[in-house]
């Protein structure tokens, strides 16, 4: 059973103001996006499904449907407000849905296999796809989920701090903890990150979580519960958000294995608007080493 690959893009019209204005990254106006389809398709994933809202739709499907039907099965979901609460009230001050794990349970219907979840406009390289694929039809099981871990060197911005979930490990390579640093900068040749405690020195590899994350099918029913348990603590918080490392962490209280799958392969995104030009650069470099074709869908 091949894979499906969940694109988390619901947060995407807030972000650009409209579909029809995600921005173009590559030589034929490709986004980011893209290049994470294309390499899904190449790493042997059959599905692709995207959480969206529903007002962004037809602007969406129209963008994603001409460069990729007949290539790949396509799915679409919606994440809203009342989505899987179970009747629960949200807050009225509340505008918008409850996080990066509730977006990943409002496709319990449409997924029923094994599948990885990442973030619509983070650019991961080939080989996290090529990883992620072989861990989802070879070793993921309802106890063992896995996260790609990336080089907090290769995910860092030249324009400002980032925020980087630290990632623990074991001996054998499994998840310990997940800590959430907020302000990581480069100093001179240091890596350095602030905190309540003043300013401390990292490693160039520690390994971070940029929210590519592989699961089975049987994660929805373990999410549902977390997300009840969530609305009934913190449901009442119009802030409050079921992010997908809430469910990693608990997962490992329970007494699952995550798997941390180390990868090379250099992050980038758009952090700051200062960003972008270095996001081309680093597409065309890679389009000249010949990882990806000069025009990506033809």
């Amino acid at each position: 059973m091949k894979p499906t690959l969940l694109v988390l893009a619901a947060g995407m019209a807030s972000r650009y103001g409209s579909m029809k204005q995600i921005q173009g990254f590559g030589p034929h106006g490709e986004t980011i996006m893209d290049y994470s389809i294309y390499d899904s398709i190449r790493a042997g994933f059959g599905k692709v499904v995207f959480i969206i809202r529903r007002d962004f739709a037809e602007n969406f499907r129209n963008i994603i449907e001409p460069k990729i039907k007949g290539r790949i099965a396509i799915e679409y979901v919606y994440q809203e407000l009342d989505s899987f609460t179970e009747g629960y009230p949200a807050p009225a001050e509340r505008t918008k849905p409850w996080g990066t794990a509730h977006a990943v349970l409002c496709a319990k219907t449409a997924i029923h296999e094994p599948f990885a979840v990442i973030n619509a406009d983070d650019f991961y390289g080939s080989d996290g796809f090529f990883k992620a694929a072989r861990f989802l039809q070879q070793e993921c099981r309802d106890d063992v989920f896995s996260i790609i871990g990336y080089e907090l060197v290769k995910t860092l911005s030249e324009n400002g701090s980032v925020s980087r979930g630290v990632c623990e490990v074991d001996k054998e390579n499994y998840l310990i903890s997940v800590v959430e640093r907020t302000k990581i900068y480069r100093e001179g040749n240091k890596i350095v990150y602030d905190d309540a405690d003043g300013k401390h020195e990292t490693a160039f590899d520690s390994k971070v979580s940029m929210n590519f994350w592989c699961f089975p099918a049987s994660a929805f029913a373990f999410i549902q519960k977390m997300f009840l348990k969530f609305l009934k603590e913190k449901g009442t918080d119009p802030k409050a958000e079921f992010f997908i490392p809430i469910i990693g962490d608990q997962f490992i209280k329970e007494g699952g294995k995550i798997k941390l799958i180390p990868t090379s392969a250099q992050w980038f995104g758009v952090t700051y608007k200062e960003d972008a030009p270095e996001v081309k650069k680093s597409l065309s470099a890679l389009i000249s080493q010949g990882e990806y074709p000069e025009r990506l869908w033809k």
